[in-house]
């Protein structure tokens, strides 16, 4: 993983103390709400519907364990005892008193983080695929250009007032697991005609009020180009992109209304004076970066050894387990273990103090000091012998982090919702758990197989609603909490944006509405069809049909 350099470290120190005296100013009455505003949003500190909420920055979601037991230190003393990763592989804490927000900072820098640009008009916490770098279809590892991207965006200073928030997402395997059509700018690595290994670039993908598919404004990219042509791009944006009306501000407004030819013909004028200029990435500027990403010292292992085939052929739980939460290794007698965050019950990708000091050590028990949070709200160790996950999946159950559901209905992509967010149209949590407890059954879920739920309480989509193949979103119909359901949502290589399929539901309705949807998919489905399959071959309206139908 990437470690501070001095400059790092002096730039973090430096914000802390100088937001430490922005917020004694504002608590001494020296600076007004409307001027103490925008320095707390550059430091990632919101005022939510209670408290305030601090959003720490998790870079492409790594995590060392002595990071990750800091923020549980950081949750036991500072908030009430827990923390919600994002979708952004951020974490928020959302109950921290204002006058402790700097001390907090003060204790993140000792473990190399921070909160800056988690809010903002500015380039936000680039993401990329929870399995970077052990992915078996990996065709390289995007973490080295991640970090590259992070330095280059972190106070950049043609880059921190842009017309609105912006986000990068980047993936370099084949499967794209990193979301990136729906990011103002998503990077999927491409090959060119020589076989090379370049970036294809998205541009203009989107959630929110005005939900996007990006638009491929570059077929492949070479990657030595990353950050002159990210500088175009970022350019052009904001010279052009509308700052009249924050709700036309993104830049998927500006593609659509430039064509995505007229913008990329932009992006190739402003390229050209910027290419092969002092921004080209050198052979010595990759190595560097990727050295900090240089695999473990992986002892040999054989696959399927007998510490493994023995428990899956014995406990039938444990092997459950091996199918949803564990995926395959690029590195013989290994695995990658996902640690759901989604028990019954539990606010989705809420995590304990306890659970977070039980992952740290369980990284360094069973693996090589990493986390990454991924983001589906799950955690991920990413190195795990086969021989250890046994003892591992014994551990994880101890911690209630052990629910064989990832990719499963219940595995539910949630906002905080009107709990906490002052956003909010409606609650998040209660409705997903509700959701939870009605699909319980294990073997009934499994049975179900792969469906990706998606739960945001409002137009903000911070729950990614419009990309589940089932969306909820949260709606105020005159001062009382609805939920629209949408169907046909997909992201990947297949990104698609999901439909209303009618009108709103209260929410002691939405479990029963998703009953009947399952009825459908149950009767209709061909031998081996997954929910989306089913969807797409005979439409939504057999699922309205059902679900709207008249109670006799």
């Amino acid at each position: 993983m990437y470690r501070y350099d001095e400059v790092d470290h002096r730039l973090v120190r430096e914000r802390v103390v100088q937001f430490r005296d922005q917020t004694r100013r504002f608590l001494a009455g020296e600076l007004s709400e409307d001027e103490f505003r925008p320095l707390r949003l550059m430091n990632g500190l919101y005022i939510q519907r209670h408290a305030p909420m601090l959003r720490v920055a998790i870079p492409y979601g790594h995590l060392r364990s002595e990071q990750l037991r800091k923020l549980a230190d950081i949750a036991r003393r500072y908030d009430k005892g827990y923390g919600h990763f994002t979708t952004r592989q951020n974490i928020q804490f959302n109950w921290p008193e204002l006058d402790k927000v700097p001390d907090i900072l003060e204790e993140l820098s000792t473990v190399e983080m921070h909160a800056i640009q988690t809010s903002g008009n500015c380039v936000r916490n680039t993401t990329t695929d929870a399995f970077a770098g052990v992915a078996a279809d990996q065709l390289f590892d995007p973490r080295p250009y991640c970090e590259i991207i992070r330095q280059w965006s972190t106070m950049h200073p043609e880059f921190s007032f842009l017309p609105r928030k912006f986000k990068i997402a980047v993936s370099g395997s084949i499967e794209d697991r990193a979301a990136t059509m729906v990011h103002d700018i998503g990077l999927h690595v491409s090959r060119n005609e020589t076989g090379e290994a370049g970036f294809k670039v998205i541009v203009g993908g989107g959630l929110g009020r005005t939900p996007m598919v990006g638009e491929v404004i570059r077929e492949f990219l070479p990657r030595q180009h990353l950050l002159t042509y990210l500088d175009a791009v970022l350019r052009v944006y904001n010279r052009f992109g509308r700052r009249d009306n924050k709700y036309k501000a993104r830049i998927k407004i500006l593609v659509k209304a430039m064509t995505r030819d007229g913008f990329a013909a932009k992006v190739e004028d402003e390229w050209s004076h910027l290419k092969d200029g002092p921004a080209t990435l050198r052979d010595e500027d990759v190595a560097h970066y990727a050295s900090f990403f240089a695999d473990p010292d992986y002892p040999a292992l054989a696959d399927d050894p007998a510490e493994l085939t023995g428990p899956l052929a014995e406990d039938k739980a444990f092997a459950r387990w091996f199918e949803r939460n564990t995926r395959a290794h690029r590195r013989p007698g290994y695995r990658s273990v996902v640690l759901s965050l989604k028990e019954s019950g539990a606010p989705p990708g809420d995590i304990t103090s306890e659970q977070m000091e039980a992952a740290a050590d369980w990284a360094d028990r069973f693996g090589f000091g990493e986390l990454r949070v991924a983001h589906e709200q799950n955690l991920v160790l990413p190195d795990v012998a086969q021989k250890d996950l046994y003892a591992l999946w014994q551990a994880a159950r101890s911690q209630r982090m052990a629910t064989p559901n990832i990719g499963l209905l219940t595995d539910i992509i949630s906002c905080p919702g009107g709990d906490f967010c002052s956003l909010a149209n409606a609650r998040s949590i209660p409705v997903a758990n509700a959701i939870q407890q009605t699909f319980d059954d294990l073997d009934y879920l499994y049975d179900l197989g792969d469906i990706a739920c998606n739960f945001s309480g409002c137009m903000n989509a911070c729950g990614h609603h419009h990309i589940g193949n089932i969306g909820i979103l949260g709606v105020d119909k005159n001062g009382e909490e609805w939920y629209q359901i949408t169907l046909g949502g997909s992201q990947g290589s297949d990104t698609t944006i999901g439909k209303v399929i009618g009108p709103s539901f209260a929410q002691a309705d939405v479990p029963v509405a998703f009953s009947k949807i399952m009825q459908v998919y149950i009767e209709r489905r061909l031998d081996g069809e997954r929910f989306i399959e089913t969807l797409r071959r005979i439409g939504a309206e057999p699922f309205k049909e059902r679900v709207y139908a008249p109670v006799h």
